[in-house]
């Protein structure tokens, strides 16, 4: 591991001040936050990660679940994903959130890691956490030998001819299923953004993953207020029972109205660059009776622009069974 300085400032604005002292902090690595560091701390040994600077977060008293006016909750950034899993408001409104996390990783890291960092969790992909491999999110321009190389685990949807690698976080694709909100405190002050905004394709700029700017910290996660007489299920789908990551998963959330789906949001996980909303398969779906035959043509509706690699081929026909399978646990009367 490389000599780095480290520092624990005292608020939030300190800590944006920290998190801004390079003008390549998203994408040099100068600087890094550091809460849980369940990942961080492992990408730092592999040389993946060598910030010159680590700011530990840790002290900034972002660790509560508060109810909003609105009905929603809000999240603090270092809530660990033990806590946000067992929260009685979760597992009652947003079932789908709590499966998410409990699906991922183990007891002991679930106590560790948080909210924060399991939304900017970088990618598994093998060439990149491997530097022996030239990898262009790692060193841009480098190249993508995924592409050509062991892919079975990685993307279909949002790929480019740059990059290939999945968004490996279980709670992203809850958090989109649940349209959640990401508040971010900057050097020019706070904002929010939509989950859906959040993240960005590869493009021909892998090595720029989110909208972050330098210095720019995630203070707190919102979820709205719960659909009424909602239902969610997250289905996670894997080559083994634990502790590995998802070769593909749903999180559905649906409200039926009488006999038919009113309100619908679908979002899948291992098939896409960023946490994957299915948009064309909510609205096939809307207003209609479930059914296998529908359930089928959703699927078939939401990976239309499926680009499957050499060793991944499957993930089309296993996404539209996964996706399946969790409306029907969701619909079942």
């Amino acid at each position: 591991m490389h000599a780095f300085a480290y520092t624990q400032p005292a608020d939030i604005d300190a800590a944006v001040r920290a998190g801004a002292a390079s003008p390549t902090a998203q994408q040099g690595a100068s600087v890094r936050f550091l809460a849980g560091g369940t990942t961080l701390v492992d990408l730092m040994k592999l040389d993946v990660e060598t910030p010159a600077t680590v700011v530990d977060i840790n002290r900034l008293g972002l660790d509560a679940i508060d109810d909003d006016d609105e009905g929603g909750l809000k999240i603090g950034a270092l809530v660990r994903n033990s806590d946000l899993a067992r929260d009685p408001r979760v597992l009652r409104d947003h079932a789908v959130l709590s499966q998410a996390l409990l699906s991922g990783a183990s007891g002991q890291l679930r106590n560790m890691a948080t909210t924060a960092g399991n939304l900017l969790q970088r990618t598994r992909c093998m060439y990149f956490r491997d530097v022996a491999h030239p990898c262009n999110k790692r060193t841009p321009g480098s190249g993508c030998p995924a592409i050509q190389g062991a892919n079975r685990m990685l993307a279909v949807l949002g790929t480019s001819e740059h990059c290939v690698a999945t968004n490996p976080s279980d709670m992203n694709i809850a958090l989109a299923a649940l349209e959640a909100t990401v508040h971010i405190h900057g050097t020019n002050g706070a904002r929010s953004v939509a989950i859906a905004d959040f993240f960005l394709p590869p493009g021909d700029t892998p090595h720029v993953e989110h909208v972050l700017a330098p210095g720019d910290l995630v203070t707190h996660v919102r979820l709205p207020a719960p659909v009424p007489g909602a239902r969610s299920h997250y289905l996670k789908l894997r080559d083994r029972a634990s502790y590995e990551f998802a070769l593909m998963s749903a999180a559905v959330v649906v409200a039926m109205d009488g006999d038919r789906i009113g309100h619908v949001r679908v979002a899948m996980g291992g098939l896409g660059t960023v946490p994957w909303r299915m948009r064309e398969a909510e609205a096939l779906l809307a207003g209609q009776a479930p059914s296998p035959a529908l359930f089928a043509r959703a699927g078939d509706a939401a990976l239309a622009d499926a680009r499957p690699l050499s060793h991944n081929g499957f993930k089309p026909e296993l996404a539209g069974r996964c996706l399946a399978a969790a409306l029907a646990e969701v619909t079942r009367p």
